[in-house]
């Protein structure tokens, strides 16, 4: 809340300050054939107006070479080109200021035709997001690997987007899913991307965030989103998905007190994983264990009770039967309109994500705040002055040499 209030007062500052921009000049090329179904052209030059309006005074005008970029990555995304969607991942991830400002004519064009598409399903969401967690050693990409295969072999398109914890000393990644996934990474109706998060738990909200619209826009309809389960990733990622799956492993000890409680309400589901062999009869407890633990906290859903189901990767024992229970639960959510609700509502917390992302890097690089910076930060290691004193000096730094 702290940090809301800090981000409304620098955002009126931000948006008196910001210079007026020329309109953009949004292509005429009529880019509206997908993979699965063809859209009327007025229908999609009727979506692009509107999109066209909310960034009419945010960026400048397209020069040619962009233009034919932009166009070259829609008609590819659209078409179900796997290195299209590749290279627009790559847009909505870079830093650079312009391209920045690109990736989000790019998503405006994609966020219009997804738009149109469900709006010819009854106003339903075409794809599922899926997010998975669970702690290491979990089984998270061999679950994964099998539950993917499963459903190319059913004739749907599966991508997965490995949120992947960024070291904040080194930057380096943890995980590898390409390499473990060996599989699914080969099968082309299958894609896999990895989402550095840089150190950020933003960068989780809105690289994850755009390349699940992406995605969608290129015709895949099971998103599954993963992440490492060492930290605040989960909460994150269960604020852009329609259902949160937990994995956990049939270890011994007291697995309950492992586990976050808070991600454990968070869960729609919970498999027990590698059950199979020996673990069977300790993966039976743990399960027993989950179904008790789950009837004390309080229900997310009025149309779900979440379940707890026991699979096996290595034997593809359960694998089915939570597929299964996947479906039931979108079908009960999209039954009742929650599942559509929550989309809504995360939308909003993913644009409060970024404002308060965006704010902190404004104030960051502010001249008055960065003089001030080095001074007060060697007074608080000192103890001369608190923290919270330190903050509120920098503000009114922020504010009085931008007055």
């Amino acid at each position: 809340m702290k940090m809301r209030q800090l981000s409304y007062s620098l955002l009126r500052h931000i948006t008196s300050s910001a210079p007026s921009l020329a309109l953009p000049s949004p292509t005429r090329t009529c880019l509206h054939q997908g993979p699965s179904r063809a859209i009327p052209c007025s229908h999609i030059h009727h979506q692009w107006r509107s999109a066209s309006a909310a960034l009419n005074h945010h960026i400048p005008d397209l020069s040619g070479p962009e233009q034919r970029l932009l166009n070259k990555l829609y008609e590819g995304l659209i078409g179900g080109q796997r290195a299209s969607l590749a290279e627009s991942i790559t847009l909505v991830e870079t830093q650079h200021p312009r391209k920045k400002e690109l990736a989000q004519i790019l998503l405006q064009r994609v966020l219009a035709y997804r738009r149109e598409q469900e709006s010819q399903n009854d106003g339903k969401p075409l794809a599922f997001r899926v997010g998975l967690s669970g702690p290491p050693g979990a089984g998270k990409s061999s679950f994964i690997e099998v539950v993917g295969k499963m459903l190319t072999g059913r004739g749907h398109k599966v991508s997965v987007l490995a949120v992947d914890p960024s070291s904040c000393t080194t930057g380096g990644s943890l995980m590898g899913d390409k390499t473990r996934m060996t599989e699914l990474s080969r099968d082309m109706n299958a894609f896999i991307r990895p989402s550095p998060t840089s150190g950020t738990l933003g960068g989780v909200t809105r690289t994850t965030n755009e390349a699940i619209v992406l995605c969608e826009g290129a015709g895949y309809d099971v998103i599954l989103v993963e992440t490492v389960g060492v930290g605040q990733s989960e909460f994150a990622v269960a604020d852009m998905v329609d259902m949160f799956v937990l994995l956990i492993p049939p270890a011994g000890g007291d697995e309950l007190q492992g586990i976050k409680r808070g991600i454990i309400e968070r869960a729609d589901l919970v498999v027990v994983t590698k059950s199979d062999g020996d673990l069977v009869v300790p993966a039976r407890r743990i399960q027993t264990e989950y179904i008790s633990a789950l009837k004390l906290l309080r229900r997310q859903s009025k149309s779900w009770n979440p379940k707890v189901v026991r699979a096996s990767s290595h034997r593809g024992e359960g694998i089915p039967e939570v597929w299964a229970r996947m479906e039931s639960y979108r079908e009960a959510m999209l039954a009742s309109g929650e599942l559509q609700g929550r989309r809504r509502a995360q939308q909003k917390v993913w644009m409060w994500s970024l404002i308060q992302e965006n704010v902190l890097a404004h104030f960051q690089h502010h001249p008055g705040v960065r003089e001030a910076l080095p001074r007060l930060e060697e007074r608080v290691t000192r103890g001369d002055i608190s923290p919270g004193l330190a903050s509120d000096l920098l503000l009114k730094a922020f504010l009085s040499s931008s007055s």
